[in-house]
């Protein structure tokens, strides 16, 4: 019997529901009526004496409709179904499969028996969405495991496999049918809500806390998710329930969690190609890599542990073959701490490859050389010499024109750009560059390629920095002018790091090594603009050999590994002779217009990009900025932080960083930016 959202079938005694909501089963409003209503049945019918929810498809259930956050309540709520299903007289199992989270979990913990499969993830990662779990997950699971255990799993979002779970007791067996093992365990009635919570030495639960919180940046999610684990020590269930949903109310409202949202969905869009560039991907299983640099060996190993076969090319034979030993001795120990499957070492599928013979088997080439045109536009010249036809050719540029890079073959159609960010094998953005000359089914397949990588790969059109650079050419150029006209790079830092940010801008690029940009602005220079507003202290210290963190000086001085607290004297007087050179009057600069002028840069270049369409969508950008540039996931990312503010006040900002900048201003259409909605 299909219900809409759940299937019923009755196994001798026992009614069996299975929901059937793709793609994850989320418990939407359809799916707890239609729960309601089995539980109705089952009290109904003598016949039945106790019943098994389980779930179709991959998964049992992935976790509440998020959808649903932003909209009035529907009824009936998750917490009321929940209560429902403890009050029935008759018993009621889950049976887990593929993935139990957030509301799956938690209705899995009002039932009477839990039973996984093999290889299920369960958790409840609210936390990650500004949340608390808000149908009693807090309650009822520090009853099964204890709370410094429940702290851990609740406060950090941690997932635990199947028997992880069963030791700690949140499932009661682990078994391949699980249906049929749950069936064979219903009995009495177990409620956990009646159960105590086992006794704990404070000192563990102490522990526990700090940890999660230092995990959690002490976000409000977490300190909340923990004082309501803490209340289901001290408090009767009833009390502990109604204190649980208050504070999931009061979170579900607040600007961090609506961001988070915003970032979940962003996600999942980035990965859906415009209606135009939909075709299906060419098979890629093997994989040849040209450049056994840091880059090289970072993309050769997260495509290996993708489970590609690699070929690893490089002209120097002893980088090559040091690199063949790096990524065998990485592997071996990823596969030793259980982080890869130990399969993938036996064979590993590398080659090292000792001419260019042997890229000939490839499906995708990607290049990873030094960022200069005139030097990928020879090794391009190589690849289109010995690569197979049909191959994917892929250049991992920053900044460089791809199509330019392309001329330097006779099949620009089969050019792509595939950039990844350092160190690859860690890095979750790769930014897939398409071209308007690129072949049906090219972007399709740079996209699938980063889905199996476990990349959030996003879409991008061919311009000077794509979406990431770009944008962050313009934050980095904004804050240098800030030097110019009153503040310290330790003030700058210090702004953007309270804002969220990982890192400030010059602590960044200290870290990454001035030299990079110093390269590209020399490379600029002849035909940089003269009226062209341009702070020249990078340049500055770049020649007196303060390279940043490698050379122990850059904006910071360095030792043991430690940056100095602010700017030495030898940075300062840099910084005053570039503002009395541009007849700058210096004042000081509070940290709120430091944040201000900074993401106003962000912003009104992000209109551009949309209004030139190097950005499919622009929450594409959100997504660029969050995985690669470190801006803080809980605001959401530049373009949602824009449309949280007072849209006057963004003009003024916009205004604000147009009079610092001068000559060569190009003002983003902002509304197009703001208005723009997820397609």
């Amino acid at each position: 019997m299909t219900m809409g959202g759940l299937t019923l079938s009755v196994r001798g005694d026992v009614l069996v529901a299975e929901i059937d909501h793709p793609p994850v089963n989320a418990l939407s409003a359809l799916v707890r009526a239609k729960l309601v209503e089995m539980l109705a049945r089952l009290g109904a019918e003598e016949r039945l004496r106790g019943a098994v929810i389980t779930g179709a498809g991959g998964c049992f259930i992935g976790g509440a409709d998020i959808a649903e956050f932003d909209r009035p309540p529907e009824a009936p709520l998750l917490p009321d179904v929940l209560a429902m299903i403890e009050a029935c007289p008759k018993p009621v199992a889950a049976a887990l499969h593929g993935a139990a989270l957030g509301g799956g979990l938690e209705l899995a913990l009002a039932c009477d028996v839990r039973v996984a499969e093999p290889g299920t993830r369960l958790g409840l990662p609210e936390v990650t969405l500004g949340l608390i779990p808000g149908a009693g997950g807090t309650q009822r699971l520090p009853r099964l495991c204890g709370v410094s255990a429940a702290m851990r799993l609740i406060g950090t979002g941690e997932r635990l496999g199947a028997e992880a779970a069963r030791a700690l007791g949140v499932v009661d067996e682990v078994a391949a049918d699980a249906v049929g093992a749950a069936m064979a365990r219903l009995g009495a009635k177990r409620r956990v809500s009646a159960l105590a919570v086992p006794p704990e030495a404070p000192d563990e639960i102490l522990a526990a806390e700090a940890a999660a919180l230092k995990a959690g940046k002490g976000r409000p999610a977490v300190r909340a998710a923990l004082a309501a684990v803490r209340n289901a020590a001290a408090l009767p269930f009833a009390e502990g329930l109604a204190a649980e949903r208050a504070a999931f109310l009061a979170l579900r409202a607040s600007p961090e969690a609506a961001a988070l949202r915003h970032m979940f969905f962003a996600e999942r869009a980035a990965q859906r190609l415009p209606a135009a560039l939909r075709a299906a991907p060419r098979l890629v299983e093997e994989v040849a890599i040209i450049g056994a640099g840091t880059m090289g060996l970072g993309i050769a190993q997260a495509t290996l542990e993708a489970g590609f076969g690699v070929v690893l090319f490089d002209t120097d034979a002893g980088k090559r073959a040091q690199a063949g030993e790096t990524l065998r001795a990485r592997l071996a120990e990823r596969a030793a701490a259980g982080r890869i499957a130990p399969a993938l070492l036996s064979p590993l599928r590398l080659t090292l490859a000792a001419g260019w013979d042997g890229i000939a088997p490839a499906d995708l080439v990607i290049e990873a050389v030094f960022e200069d045109l005139a030097v990928k536009r020879e090794v391009f010249g190589q690849i289109d010499l010995h690569a197979k036809p049909g191959a994917v050719l892929a250049t991992n540029t920053s900044y460089l024109d791809i199509e330019a890079i392309a001329a330097a073959t006779a099949r620009p159609q089969d050019v792509l750009g595939l950039h990844f960010f350092s160190p690859a094998n860690v890095m979750k953005l790769l930014e897939v560059v398409n071209t308007p000359s690129a072949a049906p089914g090219l972007a399709a397949t740079g996209m699938a390629f980063g889905k199996r990588l476990g990349k959030h790969a996003v879409l991008c059109g061919n311009g000077f920095g794509f979406l990431g650079n770009r944008i962050y050419n313009a934050y980095r150029t904004q804050c240098e002018f800030m030097l110019e006209d009153g503040a310290w790079p330790e003030e700058v830092d210090a702004a953007l790091e309270a804002f969220g940010f990982a890192m400030g801008p010059f602590t960044v690029a200290d870290l990454s090594g001035l030299d990079i940009a110093w390269r590209m602005r020399t490379s600029q220079a002849a035909t940089r603009d003269a009226r062209v507003r341009h702070v020249p202290v990078l340049e500055a210290l770049c020649e007196q050999g303060r390279l940043g963190r490698k050379t122990g000086a850059g904006y910071y001085t360095y030792a043991n590994g430690q940056h100095s607290a602010g700017s030495d004297e030898v940075v300062r007087g840099t910084i005053l002779a570039a503002s009395a050179a541009r007849g700058i009057v210096r004042r000081t600069l509070e940290p709120a217009e430091i944040v201000r002028r900074a993401l106003a840069a962000m912003v009104n270049e992000a209109a551009l990009l949309l209004a030139e369409g190097v950005a499919a969508r622009a929450s594409d950008i959100d997504v660029v900025l969050v995985h690669g540039y470190g801006f803080p996931r809980f605001r959401g990312g530049p373009v949602q932080w824009a449309r949280t503010q007072d849209r006057a006040a963004l003009a003024r900002d916009i205004d604000l960083i147009e009079a610092a900048t001068g000559f060569g201003f190009r003002r983003g259409p902002l509304d197009l930016l703001l208005t723009e909605t997820l397609p």
